[in-house]
């Protein structure tokens, strides 16, 4: 990750284990042709169009940036999978990661303005204040940046 998001991240993961909450990175920084070869499997696997939907085409993904990383419990159960967002530890991170800057960054019920599912485990680092202002609106990345949701791109 880019030095200061990682820094963040450290800072984070030291303060959820005072909360006795325990997290483990999963995937975070990832070059260009590791990108391709993620989402040419997810394509093999389900097909292009639903792959979209929870892998970014290369030359798009967050994890191509450094600023962004999937995290999942100590333990690895549920990683980069829906039973995260059953977790105790997906429910500190969804009330703490403001603090340390990150974002939930596809949070659950907006599907269509971020075009990619719920995933409670990919945070993506984008400073204190703005990550606090994104939280405490209870808004997406997309519409703090008043940017043209994904749904209405995709139907042009």
């Amino acid at each position: 990750m880019r030095e200061e998001a990682g820094k963040a991240l450290e800072a984070m993961f030291q303060a959820a284990e005072k909360d006795n909450m325990h997290f483990a990175g999963v995937s975070a920084y990832r070059s260009h042709q590791t990108q391709i070869t993620v989402f040419n499997n997810y394509v093999a696997k389900d097909g292009e169009e639903k792959a979209k939907t929870y892998s970014a085409m290369p030359g798009t993904s967050e994890h191509e940036t450094g600023l962004a990383i999937d995290v999942t419990t100590h333990d690895g159960a549920c990683a980069a999978q829906d039973c995260f967002g059953d977790t105790n530890e997906a429910a500190w991170l969804a009330e703490h990661a403001h603090e340390y800057g990150f974002i939930i960054r596809y949070p659950e019920g907006k599907e269509n303005i971020t075009g990619y599912k719920y995933e409670p485990w990919h945070i993506r680092y984008v400073g204190v204040d703005t990550a606090t202002e994104i939280y405490e609106a209870k808004i997406t990345l997309e519409e703090y940046y008043n940017a043209v949701p994904v749904e209405a791109v995709s139907n042009k």
